[in-house]
């Protein structure tokens, strides 16, 4: 029982943290649902084996030191911390403000900080262990009329990439995760800032989804192979080309999707 091993996921509740968690709990590990809906991370955990659901906020520091710290405790160890909580916005740069900003960056990078810390010192201590952060293909590349959004996700790719190579002398490994059409609440619950949300729906809905189930495999075998950035491949591998080999190309698709979400910009 000493060997299980164990994991913190935050945005455990729903979505790709919940799909995550229950692909853990497959894999034999004991899984800490963090979520910031209660009801949402117990109807998790009452349906995953070996889980535990804590109530998380991952803006606050202390919540995630308390979090983490009762977690090492109680387990004598952290296998594996995912940072996985985060926010989405729409709209065109113009359009936000500074309260845009901090909603946004509190969560998706602060977030991230706040658990990659804690959990870090940590795992140097015990020599093992792998942060996994939840990125985007937005922070990959630039994703018009999402600008706050990819710049929050951009800021995670670079932490995370950078925290790779640091940590291996340590016996601590971390990867980014960049998953991109992957069906999930966060779309549903993103704030649409000036623009008509149902059309900008209609446009992902157009898109081939992935189910957030099947992301957690192709994730968590990613991770087992501690591959610095995971993302579906046919993606990431159109998007290399169109940065490298065909940037007229890349600059036509970018202004597409610019014309196209201006047609859904409201009247304030």
């Amino acid at each position: 029982m000493e060997n299980k091993k164990v994991a913190i996921v935050t945005g455990g509740a729903s979505g790709i943290g919940r799909a995550l968690c229950l692909e853990l709990s497959r894999q034999g590990a004991a899984v800490i649902i963090a979520d910031i809906n209660e009801t949402e991370g117990k109807k998790a955990q009452a349906a995953i084996t070996g889980s535990a659901f804590v109530y998380c906020d991952v803006k606050d520091l202390r919540c995630m030191e308390k979090i983490i710290h009762e977690t090492y405790t109680n387990y004598g160890r952290i296998d594996y911390l995912f940072n996985n909580a985060g926010v989405a916005l729409y709209g065109e740069f113009s359009d936000m403000n500074m309260t845009h900003w901090k909603k946004t960056m509190d969560v998706n990078v602060w977030g991230v900080i706040h658990g990659t810390q804690i959990a870090y010192a940590i795992m140097k201590k015990q020599g093992f262990g792998h942060i996994v952060n939840t990125a985007s293909a937005a922070g990959l590349g630039p994703s018009p009329f999402s600008a706050v959004y990819s710049a929050t996700k951009h800021t995670v790719v670079g932490l995370t990439t950078s925290l790779h190579y640091e940590a291996e002398a340590y016996g601590v490994k971390v990867t980014a995760l960049c998953p991109a059409f992957v069906d999930t609440p966060i779309l549903n619950k993103a704030e649409a800032v000036k623009l008509d949300k149902s059309l900008i729906m209609e446009q992902f809905k157009k898109q081939k989804m992935m189910s957030p189930e099947r992301f957690a495999k192709i994730a968590l075998k990613g991770v087992h192979q501690n591959k610095t950035i995971i993302c579906p491949m046919p993606l990431r591998k159109t998007m290399d080309v169109f940065f490298t080999l065909f940037p007229a190309a890349h600059s036509s698709l970018m202004r597409l999707v610019c014309r196209v979400s201006r047609k859904a910009k409201v009247s304030a």
